[in-house]
């Protein structure tokens, strides 16, 4: 008996020295951070169109010039998407000089240069799919794709391949898809982003489509914007009719009829010679936010946002 309480008491004993000892090997924990949220802001611009008095300015005044003015704009981006509206080609212009309503007025192709100037201003990624892209037939469509290649700037929508760009924004993973109106076919739009939605892509769709010069959308383009986002388009915008039109919230995605334009050679009234670029911060899930930001083309060949 007395054996046992010896046991106990000395037990007892070490544990409060164990307890009252100061510490000598003290370990600090500290909580990891939380993880970085994948977040991206993407900039959309309308109809751009570096022939005609376009390129003569960017001839006298070097082709910086004409997208000057928006480099602010596009510098706070992480990605700039734009309408390319004709082909790059080392072909003579057939536009520069024609009389205004003529056939060779409405021929577009654009310097060899161009492609690097997109690049060198952040304009990093372009639609093909619109109705002056053909201008110069299948060749001008690979030259175009090869020029913008060679410079670093992606493209989707082409009329010979329907391509969709698929890009990594700041981990945000998006795919660019294109509907053409005048050379596209509707069910591969709907296919293509029910393709990107089943690859866990988030499907922006850029569309060229309507009825130029007009400020609202006709009723069958609303009906086809809303098929689009009945089939995962997380958001739409339109270009061709050279205005800006209505925008609109159908199913909780933004979609934007027309940007109007970004660089052309309009100006005969307000609605031409003004163009919305909307800027779009996307994280994992889709849209979070957009920003309007209003633009407007001036005389001397430059677009500017208005202040």
């Amino acid at each position: 008996m007395i054996a046992a309480l010896q046991t106990i008491l000395a037990a007892f004993i070490a544990t409060f020295a164990a307890l009252s000892a100061p510490f000598t090997n003290t370990q600090i924990y500290v909580a990891a951070p939380a993880a970085a949220i994948p977040q991206a802001t993407v900039l959309f611009g309308g109809d751009m169109m570096f022939d005609r008095s376009v390129r003569t300015a960017m001839n006298t005044y070097g082709g910086d010039f004409v997208l000057s003015c928006l480099d602010p704009v596009l510098e706070d981006a992480d990605l700039v998407v734009a309408n390319l509206e004709g082909p790059i080609t080392s072909n003579a212009s057939k536009s520069v000089g024609s009389i205004p309503g003529s056939a060779a007025n409405y021929v577009f192709t654009f310097a060899t240069s161009t492609a690097a100037l997109l690049r060198e201003h952040g304009i990093r990624m372009v639609n093909l799919g619109n109705n002056h892209i053909l201008n110069f037939h299948n060749a001008g469509v690979r030259s175009t794709i090869r020029y913008l290649s060679a410079a670093g700037v992606d493209y989707f929508g082409d009329p010979l391949s329907f391509r969709v760009a698929t890009s990594s924004v700041g981990g945000v993973h998006l795919a660019f898809i294109n509907y053409n109106e005048f050379g596209g076919d509707t069910q591969t739009t709907i296919r293509q982003i029910k393709e990107a939605r089943a690859s866990g892509l988030i499907p922006v769709v850029y569309t060229h489509w309507g009825v130029e010069y007009a400020t609202t959308s006709p009723l069958r383009l609303r009906r086809l914007a809303h098929e689009f986002v009945d089939a995962g388009a997380e958001i739409v915008f339109g270009s061709h009719p050279h205005v800006v039109e209505e925008r609109e919230i159908y199913g909780g995605k933004y979609i934007y009829y027309s940007l109007g334009n970004l660089i052309f050679d309009q100006y005969w009234n307000d609605d031409v010679s003004h163009g919305l670029m909307v800027k779009v911060a996307f994280d994992a899930r889709g849209v979070m936010s957009v920003q309007d930001i209003p633009v407007a083309l001036s005389r001397d060949r430059r677009t500017c946002p208005v202040r």
